[in-house]
């Protein structure tokens, strides 16, 4: 078994819930988040807007899922990705599971 965790903006909620149902993931949980990027190029005393961090409205899956099934969502995840034309992408990680009861 594996934790398998998703993120991505909310716009991407539909897509993300259908791509788990094509990959046989029929049980997850979902949570509203806000993402944050920072500027680690730009020095603080260069950025006016230094108080400023850009925030997005994101979301959070996460599952525990057979091992066959995490390749699908991994599929479907990079199939998603290669066909965004913007600079948003989603990500996802699997960890192992160790022991569960």
């Amino acid at each position: 078994m594996k934790l398998l965790i998703i993120t991505s903006i909310v716009e991407f909620e539909a897509d993300v819930k259908q791509l788990l149902k094509k990959s046989e993931v029929l049980h997850y949980s979902y949570q509203y988040i806000t993402g944050h990027r920072g500027s680690a190029t730009e020095s603080i005393e260069n950025n006016w807007f230094a108080s400023e961090h850009p925030e997005t409205e994101s979301i959070l899956f996460y599952a525990f899922v057979k091992k066959e099934n995490v390749q699908k969502v991994f599929e479907q995840v990079a199939q998603f990705n290669a066909q965004q034309h913007q600079q948003t992408h989603l990500h996802v990680v699997s960890l192992a599971v160790e022991k569960s009861n």
